[in-house]
């Protein structure tokens, strides 16, 4: 099964919807060992770049696009510059494709992967959105290497992520401001992780409905 790409721009608005829906939880995660601004700063940026996309039926590529650039230039900290790599990278995956099968979902993850940790030193188990991302990349491909189909790698995609979002909260914090807490740290869920399952899970049931 594959989605057409032309047709699924709407996943990013629905990438809108769910940090601004859960705006106040990032928040407050994030107040525990940080500056409780990680929901502001992400509402802030998604928001944005979804007038930047109108309502339009616009492709899935100038619509990962436009949000990645959004946040490079539109949220400050550690964030914007990572979510924005991470969906710019993405996108430059998609270029001539018509359609989005589970290998090219696959690359489109590696290659934002690759672009979030080109930007800093952090690796699994720092208490970083790379807890949820890696994890959850790696059920993906260990899924379609067995034979699933694209929809039930996807299910495995998003029930890792939320594993490793929950694996962060007996993690102590290795880089970062909540970094400087050390063993403070460990205990609550980090900010970066929660999003990040947040997005590749609203990314997955999005493709589903599209025919994934």
């Amino acid at each position: 099964m594959s989605v057409v790409l032309a047709e699924a721009g709407g996943v990013v608005l629905e990438l809108v919807t769910v940090i601004n829906d859960n705006r106040a939880w990032l928040s407050e995660i994030d107040g525990a060992i940080g500056d409780g601004d990680h929901g502001i700063n992400m509402s802030k940026g998604f928001s944005q770049a979804a007038t930047a996309i109108g309502r339009g039926a616009a492709g899935l590529a100038p619509a990962l696009h436009t949000l990645g650039d959004t946040l490079l230039s539109g949220i400050g900290g550690s964030m914007g510059p990572l979510y924005g790599t991470f969906f710019i990278d993405m996108a430059a995956t998609l270029q001539g494709a018509t359609v989005l099968d589970a290998p090219l979902f696959s690359k489109m993850l590696h290659a934002g992967l690759a672009g979030v940790q080109d930007l800093g030193s952090a690796k699994v188990g720092d208490k970083t959105l790379l807890d949820t991302l890696v994890p959850a990349l790696a059920a993906f491909d260990a899924q379609i290497a067995a034979g699933a189909s694209f929809s039930e790698a996807l299910d495995a995609m998003s029930a890792a992520a939320e594993r490793g979002r929950d694996s962060t909260r007996q993690l102590v914090a290795k880089v970062g401001r909540a970094a400087r807490l050390g063993e403070r740290s460990r205990g609550v869920l980090d900010a970066g992780a929660a999003s990040c399952c947040l997005i590749l899970q609203t990314m997955a049931k999005g493709l589903r409905a599209r025919g994934a």
